[in-house]
């Protein structure tokens, strides 16, 4: 296949239209039409659903696309390698991760490690449970860290940690100084993510089996907007793992708590990559100390808050 064939495509590909991708390469219309069509007719199939919206990968268009997504990433890890980058400790790092890892974890494991390693740089995208493995299937991410209700397939789970549902409050919260039942949380303002996080999943679950309905006085897609809400509402409880509020709950006053109900421990906080992807030196010792600091953050968290689960 031709250069410009497989650049015009991955362009409209991206855009999502021939007059778009027109724009972004300085091309005439007609020739990237022209190309689009005779890499078409070179694979004897169409790459693209038409519609007067614009254009959008068919199953056949998605293939090629990964493909040569994760041709171009070959192709840069092997110019870094051959430029001297990976033995230099200097490359790019691409992490996706969903948005309650954003929050504190990541900004600050990142920072340390950066420490370490200054010659590293992070790109940090944040997605949703969904869209996690499917940037890490497609090429398009490093690593991916994520909460999972269960086996990811098409990824390569590289460590795996009980991310149990925890709920957080002020320290000076009457529910604070003692064992929570579910139904306990009924008598208090509760504030929740929405249903696209496994954590809610998860709640939602628990609450149903064991006959309790929740109504919360607060719902929102973004954690800190729901840290920021508890922090402000007085006697507010939210949901959480220890994983995401660990570095700031102390110095926020709040305190986190277990709840014991076994459905609530069915979630776990996994390290993903593409499977078969080939790694730098540096990516690997990223995963490494991952590892390390996640342990050691977890067991921390467990002893400075008296949490008890597996």
């Amino acid at each position: 296949m031709h250069n410009n064939e497989i650049r015009y495509f991955m362009a409209v590909a991206t855009t999502g239209s021939i007059s778009a991708a027109s724009q972004q390469l300085f091309v005439a219309i007609s020739a990237i039409s022209r190309h689009i069509q005779r890499l078409e007719s070179r694979l004897g199939m169409t790459l693209f659903e038409r519609s007067p919206r614009g254009m959008q990968l068919n199953d056949a268009g998605h293939i090629l696309a990964n493909h040569v997504r994760r041709s171009m990433a070959d192709m840069e890890l092997a110019m870094a390698e051959l430029k001297g980058i990976k033995a230099a400790d200097q490359t790019t790092i691409r992490v996706v991760c969903t948005d309650g890892l954003a929050f504190n974890l990541l900004p600050n494991l990142m920072a340390k490690f950066r420490l370490l390693h200054p010659r590293v740089s992070f790109v940090l995208t944040v997605g949703t449970a969904r869209q996690v493995p499917d940037l890490i299937r497609n090429g398009e991410c490093d690593l991916g860290i994520k909460f999972s209700l269960s086996p990811e397939t098409g990824v390569e789970v590289l460590a795996s940690f009980p991310s149990p549902v925890l709920v957080f409050m002020k320290a000076d919260h009457p529910l604070a100084s003692r064992d929570i039942q579910l139904a306990d949380l009924n008598d208090w303002p509760v504030v929740l993510p929405d249903q696209s996080a496994t954590i809610r999943q998860l709640f939602d679950l628990s609450c149903r089996m064991n006959n309790v309905f929740i109504d919360p006085i607060f719902t929102s897609n973004h954690f800190s907007t729901l840290y920021e809400f508890v922090c402000k509402t007085p006697q507010a409880i939210s949901v959480s793992s220890h994983y995401s509020i660990m570095y700031s709950a102390r110095k926020d006053g709040l305190i986190i708590k277990s709840i014991n109900r076994d459905q609530l421990s069915q979630r776990s906080l996994q390290l993903q990559t593409e499977i078969g992807m080939p790694r730098t030196a540096i990516l690997d010792t990223f995963f490494v100390f991952l590892r390390q600091e996640l342990h050691q953050l977890d067991q921390q968290c467990r002893d400075d808050f008296a949490l008890q689960f597996r």
